[in-house]
């Protein structure tokens, strides 16, 4: 059977190595990627900050949509996804079919609010929403706190990859990968990142189109992996004595399992995964860049719609491959004993993870086992680019001005390129914590992490937008009390540890007893609670102050009253000013200055054109005018409109389709 040759090859260590094909193909595919992030860099106008942040706002629906997917499909989802699978079947699909309805929600719901706001980033919505700085502030430092995590966990991925398939030491290769993608991050902005998107969308999807027919090929189709998937069980007599432990059960092949089972129980996959995907997609800066980007809501809707379609092929590129290499391996993939596991993957806690990858090793073909590799990579780099930039966007604009009232454009953007930086030595710092976590499933760490601080992040977002009562008093310890009882639960998770398979559960009954998604659940309807409460119990917002920030002034052309004084836009002595919406101040000086050579570089590499001049990033306040015109406009053609919104009729349909075939 092609299960047990596979096994005892493995067992062997007969590591299939990579030719030198395969090292010529992954050498090419960063050298295309990397020349084609520079020529876009240079292509957009990236010395503004709406240039190099939002990519002028000039982006087509389909380059909108690959963005979405493929800043979404990163290299946790090759691994975490297909880790997840090959623990408990394809349950954990179920991430991916909420996502489809989160975009449509991102599109339909969302951006229109965040468009006609004229906002730069997701936490900056909230300080002209709210007004004020400590409610931003707090978000913004959240939001950095779990980017950090999410960079960090992209690496750890790409950690798995590098160790299954080159054996070389994983903090030199981070490090090469982390070049690679920050230099072309800090020198091409969001659309160098929109660009090399769409090519790795290219790559990605087709490398594991042809894993898919391969591994299908050897399972010997899809009755051959039910019948083998549920015999899968690690060959290690230690764990006889408990005959659930590492054993697949018929619940592996049903999306909903029973509301008692540690791994997706249907109440949460219901309410509590919803709950996560639309916080991702919606509330999330990583994803929501990418739709501000869009031309305009239509061309954001239709890259939601988009987007939408692809969250289908996850289930057939990545969860089914992920069982088909559990079927093949189970003593690698499935095992459950500690010294078994560090041998095999150097985790103790399990090697669910290392699914993906081993099937590219063993199965792949010379050449196109170059060729997934790369598009694996290219993953880990996908992701990486769009964090970094988006974590860039919400310090510069939410927390440097805070220090820097009135900075220069170019100061702002040398600002967004440092910080990258200084994220991924910060993130490497935390990819100890992440291998230290107990389940061994990568997924299930970023999801629980997801759990613990999305819900009150996505009340504040949820309150602000629908419900024009919400104030800045109840918004802000609706965050804090939130905040802190998820940063307790995230504690106590590490304090007590997780269990491992044939260990008995100790800990306190909210741990043991309240699974990481209804944690969540009841901590999205507390931080609510709290803000609907204090709202009501504090001074209201005057409605003239809340025009195109809700749902219901969203398309009102009245003139906005700005919720503080400092918020107010005028023109004084040459110089316009605009605070509300985050964009710096415009001059109208242009200083005639020599400057050297190492310094003409360095203006190469930021994006600025200039040679005998000193750099001068303002705009004109007729093209202030149409910037700002061109960034709250929420106006549609009628008939594109109705196209759209039919389209959108028909993504549902097919998303209820799919989750009853596998419900």
């Amino acid at each position: 059977m092609g299960s047990t040759e596979s096994s005892s090859s493995a067992a062997d260590g007969d590591t299939p190595a990579l030719t030198t094909l395969d090292f010529i193909i992954i050498a090419l595919h960063f050298l295309i990627v990397f020349l084609l992030g520079i020529w876009a860099s240079h292509r957009s106008n990236r010395g503004t900050t709406s240039g190099y942040f939002l990519a002028g706002r000039d982006m087509s629906w389909w380059l909108v949509g690959l963005s979405l997917y493929v800043s979404n499909i990163g290299s946790i989802s090759f691994i975490g996804l297909a880790g997840t699978a090959s623990a408990s079947g394809y349950a954990v699909i179920s991430y991916e079919f909420h996502g489809l309805f989160s975009l449509l929600l991102l599109g339909f719901f969302f951006i229109p609010i965040y468009f006609a706001s004229g906002v730069f980033t997701v936490p900056g919505y909230l300080k002209t929403r709210f007004g004020g700085e400590r409610l931003r502030m707090g978000l913004a430092i959240i939001a950095l706190v779990f980017i950090v995590i999410g960079i960090s966990s992209e690496m750890y991925a790409g950690i798995i990859i590098i160790q299954q398939a080159l054996g070389w030491n994983i903090y030199i290769c981070i490090g090469i990968l982390l070049v690679l993608t920050t230099v072309y991050t800090m020198a091409g902005g969001l659309t160098a990142v929109i660009y090399t998107d769409a090519l790795q969308a290219v790559i990605m999807i087709g490398g594991a189109f042809i894993l898919m027919i391969i591994a299908f090929v050897r399972i010997g189709g899809m009755e051959n992996l039910k019948s083998e998937f549920l015999m899968a069980v690690p060959n290690t007599t230690q764990w006889e004595s408990n005959s659930t432990c590492g054993v697949p059960t018929e619940q592996a092949f049903h999306i909903f399992q029973d509301a008692s089972s540690s791994g997706l129980p249907w109440p949460g996959v219901i309410f509590g995964v919803l709950l996560l995907s639309a916080w991702y997609f919606c509330a999330n800066q990583v994803l929501v860049q990418r739709s501000l980007a869009a031309r305009n809501v239509t061309h954001a809707k239709a890259g939601s719609i988009l987007a939408g379609y692809f969250k289908i092929l996850p289930m057939f590129l990545m969860i089914y491959p992920g069982m088909i290499s559990r079927a093949l391996w189970p003593d690698e993939v499935g095992c459950q004993e500690p010294e078994i596991c560090k041998k095999v993957c150097n985790n103790p806690a399990g090697c669910a993870d290392i699914a993906y990858p081993r099937l590219v090793l063993y199965l792949m073909p010379m050449g196109i086992k170059g060729l997934m590799l790369a598009a694996m990579m290219a993953a880990l780099m996908s992701t990486l680019t769009s964090v970094f930039n988006s974590a860039s966007s919400v310090f510069t604009m939410d927390l440097w001005k805070q220090f820097r009232p009135k900075p220069s454009e170019l100061e702002l953007v040398i600002v967004g390129r440092v910080v990258t930086l200084v994220l991924a030595c910060i993130s490497i710092l935390w990819l100890p914590i992440i291998q230290a976590y107990g389940t061994g499933q990568l997924f299930v760490f970023i999801q629980s992490m997801t759990s613990y601080f999305s819900p009150p992040m996505f009340a504040i977002y949820v309150a602000g937008m629908f419900w024009e009562r919400t104030n800045e008093p109840g918004a802000f310890f609706g965050l804090v009390v939130g905040f802190l009882i998820g940063v307790t639960r995230l504690v106590l998770d590490f304090v007590y540890g997780l269990p491992s398979c044939a260990e008995p559960d100790e800990r306190p009954g909210v741990l043991r007893n309240l699974h990481y998604l209804y944690f969540a659940c009841v901590l999205f309807m507390v931080s609510l609670l709290v803000t609907v409460v204090v709202s009501l119990l504090t001074k209201p917002i005057p409605r003239e102050k809340l025009i195109r920030l809700t749902w219901w002034t969203r398309h009102s052309s009245k003139v906005r009253q700005p919720m503080e004084e400092s918020q107010q836009g005028d023109r004084v002595n040459g110089h316009y000013e605009m605070v509300e919406n985050g964009s710096p101040k415009v001059e109208d000086d242009n200083i005639e200055v020599e400057i050297s050579i190492p310094r003409r570089a360095w203006y190469w590499l930021c994006g600025v054109g200039s040679t005998n001049k000193q750099p001068s990033m303002e705009m004109t306040p007729e093209e202030r005018e149409h910037l700002e015109a061109k960034m709250t406009s929420i106006e549609e053609d009628p008939k594109w409109r109705r196209v759209v919104l039919v389209n959108a009729f028909v993504l549902v349909a097919v998303g209820i389709t799919f989750f009853a075939v596998f419900a």
